[in-house]
């Protein structure tokens, strides 16, 4: 839950996913609006497209205004990584006397316990992944 998060946290998690983001369209977009041309393509998590209520820090685009050149986004869906795992383990241990006992219900038994169904069901591997990319 948000209010479980560290600010030093979120700081890192927004640098990362959306300034890194930023910074890179920032540098390619000039020279494709200078060219009139050209494609980007960004490579972004599934937790990057729904916005939650409870915690998620995503759902954050990056307009790159009128430009004859593209940005694609690719979602591959759930990876089953070594970090899906840290961030069940996280979960388990995290405090959250910091929120309400039905936000800590609903992240627990509700959102946690699908996000591990569905990645349990239709988890796919990197090296998955790189077949088709």
């Amino acid at each position: 839950p948000l209010e479980c998060q560290s600010l030093a946290a979120m700081q890192s998690l927004m640098d990362t996913n959306f300034f890194g983001l930023v910074r890179l369209v920032k540098e390619v977009l000039p020279d494709m609006k200078r060219r009139r041309g050209g494609h980007s393509g960004v490579i972004s998590s599934l937790r990057g497209l729904p916005p939650l209520g409870w915690g998620g820090l995503g759902g954050v685009g990056v307009p790159s205004a009128p430009s004859p050149g593209r940005i694609s986004l690719v979602e591959p869906g759930p990876v089953t990584t070594a970090f899906e795992a840290k961030v069940y383990e996280e979960a388990e241990r995290a405090d959250y006397s910091r929120t309400d006992p039905e936000t800590a219900d609903i992240f627990t038994n509700l959102y946690l316990r699908n996000s591990k169904d569905v990645f349990a069901s239709l988890g796919q591997t990197p090296e998955d992944i790189a077949e088709v990319t």
